[in-house]
């Protein structure tokens, strides 16, 4: 039976417009979990476990609402609230594993499935800086689930210093393939503000691939973090107004 899950070496560009221009852009890969599948994968690979510590890790305290119950019974009960039943389908998580036990996601993404196959909602998983979570789950409109989809919503959680939170997000991109693509776009009263996306290629979810990516990306979520607060130190440098009005050491999203 084929394997669903898989390994995206790839990128992501954050690209701020105003009040000052601001650019950055970082080298990270991201594993595709099926949700199905964590365990057979942490039984047949060396260098992957769940809920235990190894080279890269899953545990699933890191994401959900640390209720403990299966992170496809949180999902399904969450897209029941906006009407859609995915009827057995497939859901994948794309996420950053734990590197050395460490682990950071500023946005982790489940592509939920019809049983045939079509990409039937998705939800968006936020964490803040704080460790504060939200999910954005949206239904893929009639005629997008095969091809790319375009989804709106407004923004509910805190994550940067220097976005406020009268915003709406912007998603678009499809479900991963040979390659993995999302866009994000950040817009305020004024229009467009920021935009952020990220990029993939396809490799199979293997210790060979697993190894190569500790080479390539060394302590890779550590380093996520420390970027995060180095361009946060930019754009402070810039003149970037800081918005006080909720948890303003939150640094994520800069």
């Amino acid at each position: 039976m084929s394997q669903a899950s898989a390994l995206y070496a790839g990128g992501v560009v954050h690209q701020r417009l105003r009040p000052r221009r601001h650019r950055l852009q970082r080298r990270v890969f991201w594993l595709l979990l099926d949700l199905s599948e964590i365990d057979g994968l942490a039984r047949g690979l060396r260098l992957f476990s769940r809920n235990r510590w190894n080279l890269f890790a899953f545990f699933d305290r890191d994401h959900g609402d640390g209720s403990g119950r299966p992170l496809r019974d949180q999902v399904e009960a969450r897209l029941a609230a906006i009407g859609v039943d995915l009827a057995g389908g497939a859901v994948r998580l794309l996420t950053m594993p734990r590197v050395l036990g460490f682990v950071f996601n500023p946005i982790s993404v489940y592509y939920c499935h019809a049983p045939d196959g079509r990409l039937a909602a998705l939800s968006y998983e936020v964490t803040s800086t704080f460790g504060e979570r939200r999910w954005y789950d949206l239904a893929v409109a009639p005629g997008d689930g095969d091809g790319l989809f375009r989804q709106t919503c407004a923004k509910t959680l805190y994550v940067s210093p220097f976005l406020d939170m009268e915003m709406r997000y912007r998603f678009r991109g499809a479900a991963p393939a040979e390659r993995v693509g999302l866009t994000v776009g950040c817009d305020d009263a004024a229009g467009p503000l920021l935009t952020a996306s990220l990029w993939g290629g396809r490799r199979p979810l293997a210790d060979r691939a697993l190894a190569k990516a500790a080479l390539a990306y060394p302590l890779m979520t550590l380093n996520v973090v420390a970027s995060i607060h180095w361009e946060a130190l930019r754009l402070w440098l810039k003149g970037v107004p800081v918005t006080l009005g909720r948890r303003p050491g939150s640094l994520q999203g800069a």
